[in-house]
């Protein structure tokens, strides 16, 4: 790490490769012979429009994206999302929704105000520590589509094998753990992905969506912005969008191309990721809290055995040069959350920390 930046364990914002930042931070006033900070361009001028047509470029080429998809650029990030989707895909007015965690859970809250949400599988019942059985759900005829968040950032579960959806539309909210590894697109109706997590700056979600699923016909009350339409007929571009952010986000594109692509990036995400959860599974202080064949790659909720020595363990670590491991309010505990742009030194140097913080205190 250099500059003295810290390792940053947030879930979001979090961390940008510092490769990224700093080409960032060298077009800054003067981006490429433009006279001027991206910041300060118009949408509409032949500057932005290729730092836009490049950005999609690249993630096509990155996720292998069909050709009948379209890639859009939306303002408002994960909670605008979960009120479009059923906007947009609610066409009978039913819907099929996986419950597990904190934001599958938001996602429902919803969908609920535009039509009947089904829930068709739960890992409620274990405080969301797994990921339900989704090899023969129970979807209704009429379902528009089956919904899953498919990491869920606060609980630290992830889906290694998606839900049978039994010819249904698959919906995926893959925030936490978008271009972390391959993806075949074409398992999915739609994916989106707030960019705050493991892309870039917030303020915007990717939407990958198929042709046949953008709708002439909503409610005539639909806001104009909150149709899909409005952003593929316009290419992201029929407001101003976040330029910054796509400026960014195609950053992070290229430097993933540059890198050794997807699978690439898995295989350091993996490794990365067996280095913490093996110390927690060897440690009689720390214990992770997710069943291991759903563990995520991006997010390690664990706990130790008190909510006191928890906050005691996020005090030090602060003072030890560490940051945002304390985990959600809404669950407590403690959470590094171990995005592409953490290096396998920031893992290393963690487990150093709390192997002395256990040493110390057993």
């Amino acid at each position: 790490m250099k500059y003295g930046r810290t390792y940053n364990f947030s879930a979001g914002p979090a961390m940008m490769p510092e490769p990224v930042l700093e080409e960032i931070a060298a077009e800054m006033m003067n981006y490429r012979g433009s006279g001027m900070c991206v910041m300060e361009m118009s949408h509409r001028s032949k500057v932005f429009q290729q730092i836009r047509d490049e950005a999609e470029a690249d993630l096509r080429k990155l996720m292998n994206i069909p050709d009948n998809y379209k890639v859009l650029f939306v303002q408002g990030g994960g909670t605008l999302e979960f009120a479009m989707v059923p906007i947009n895909l609610m066409k009978n007015g039913v819907a099929c929704y996986v419950e597990t965690g904190a934001w599958s859970k938001k996602a429902i809250a919803e969908a609920k105000k535009y039509g009947e949400v089904k829930i068709v599988a739960s890992s409620k019942d274990e405080n969301f520590s797994y990921i339900p059985d989704c090899s023969d759900l129970d979807i209704p005829d009429n379902a528009d589509y089956v919904y899953i968040c498919e990491n869920e950032t606060i609980n630290g579960t992830t889906f290694h094998t998606l839900p049978n959806t039994k010819g249904k539309v698959l919906v995926s909210d893959q925030s936490s753990m978008f271009l972390s590894r391959p993806c075949d697109v074409s398992k999915y109706g739609l994916i989106w992905a707030g960019v705050q997590k493991n892309v870039g700056p917030a303020g915007m979600a990717v939407v990958i969506i198929r042709e046949d699923l953008i709708r002439e016909d909503l409610d005539p009350k639909t806001p104009v912005y909150l149709s899909y339409k409005t952003h593929a007929d316009a290419d992201s571009l029929y407001n101003t969008p976040n330029c910054w952010a796509i400026y960014c986000c195609g950053k992070v594109f290229k430097y993933l191309l540059d890198n050794g692509g997807l699978e690439a990036m898995a295989k350091r995400n993996e490794e990365k990721a067996a280095i913490l959860y093996d110390f927690l599974d060897e440690s009689k202080l720390f214990t992770g809290a997710v069943r291991k064949e759903d563990r995520s790659l991006m997010n390690v909720p664990f706990v130790t055995p008190s909510k006191e020595q928890d906050a005691d363990v996020v005090a030090a670590s602060k003072a030890a040069g560490f940051d945002n491991l304390k985990g959600h309010k809404s669950v407590g505990g403690l959470r590094a959350s171990i995005y592409n742009a953490m290096p396998k030194e920031g893992v290393e140097a963690l487990v150093e920390f709390l192997k002395k913080y256990e040493a110390e205190h057993a």
